[in-house]
């Protein structure tokens, strides 16, 4: 392993190696089949060679030979949190474009090692797998915010319930789930808050029940409101979120499902798309366009990642 960039053995689709091989993976590699050559290891060889023979790849014998393999150009992790940051920092050290999972970390300790083995590598080495970024719905939010005025006050939130019976019952809803709505947060707001208040309703530990309220330089206020112990409709559909102007209000369903605003006198209303409603098809585009152009910053990056991130560290403190 050499440090530098992998080659890639057929430029106009670049070989991927996807780490672990659970349901996201399968959102990935659905997402990537058509543009990238695959690779799968897993822990269990069963089902690194399924999933291989669904897309047409190719079973790994592990991790290692992951990195090694030079006309392996990125990999894409989706193993358990645990492993998130060790996998990325061995990935970057060996050379690898990789889109990590979120959340990329799982302490400060950890994203700050993910920082160094960044440090002086073109900033699309790296990219972190949060689809939210990357859904319509935001899109289109974020271009009628300038018609509400000033923004002054935001609320998104979830409230379902959701009983996790693999690794992810060991962390905690905002961190495992309620992430999401913090980078959601984020692309609204941008900056880190100036303030972080934090309640965890159901006492659990890990909590199931998260509800943030922060407050940024600017006076905007904002909440988050995030739970897997709430009686709901499937998946939670039909919850609304929103943010809050001097002229008006944009509200939306809190899965991306549809938009309206309220400016003036005016009222609007946009239903899906539902081709790509959750982002993950945009989201391996901007991936395997970083590949190709590591100095191209994607939307997720590692900054990106850090600041949401550093508000659920924040949060946690708070207890």
């Amino acid at each position: 392993m050499t440090g530098e960039p992998a080659a890639d053995a057929a430029p106009g689709r670049p070989a991927v190696a996807i780490v672990g091989c659970g349901r996201i993976a399968r959102v990935h590699a659905a997402n990537l089949a058509s543009r990238a050559r695959l690779a799968f290891t897993s822990r269990s060889s069963e089902s690194a060679r399924a999933l291989a023979a669904r897309f047409s790849g190719e079973a790994l014998a592990g991790f290692e030979e992951a990195l090694e393999r030079p006309d392996i150009a990125a990999v894409a992790i989706c193993s358990p949190l645990e492993h998130h940051a060790a996998q990325t920092v061995a990935a970057l050290e060996a050379g690898k474009s990789v889109l990590v999972e979120k959340p990329m970390a799982q302490s400060r300790t950890e994203v700050d090692a993910i920082g160094r083995a960044l440090a002086g590598r073109p900033p699309g080495s790296l990219m972190v797998a949060e689809n939210y970024l990357y859904k319509p719905s935001l899109g289109r939010l974020r271009g009628w915010l300038p018609e509400i005025g000033p923004l002054r006050r935001i609320r998104v939130s979830k409230l379902t319930r959701q009983q996790p019976s693999d690794w992810r019952a060991g962390h905690g809803a905002l961190l495992e789930g309620g992430i999401h709505f913090v980078a959601l947060l984020g692309a609204i707001v941008g900056p880190e808050p100036a303030a972080v208040r934090a309640d965890f309703p159901d006492g659990g530990e890990p909590e199931r029940h998260a509800h943030l309220e922060l407050e940024y330089p600017s006076g905007i206020r904002a909440e988050v409101r995030y739970g897997w112990n709430t009686p709901s409709l499937p998946g939670g559909i039909l919850q609304h979120s929103f943010v809050e102007g001097e002229d008006g209000r944009v509200v939306f369903e809190s899965n991306g499902l549809y938009v309206w605003s309220r400016a003036g006198w005016g009222i609007r209303l946009r239903v899906g798309p539902f081709a790509d409603l959750m982002g993950f098809a945009a989201m391996a585009r901007d991936f395997l366009r970083s590949v190709r152009n590591p100095a191209r910053r994607p939307r997720s990056d590692f900054e990106t990642a850090r600041r949401d991130l550093e508000i659920v560290f924040r949060a946690y403190d708070t207890r």
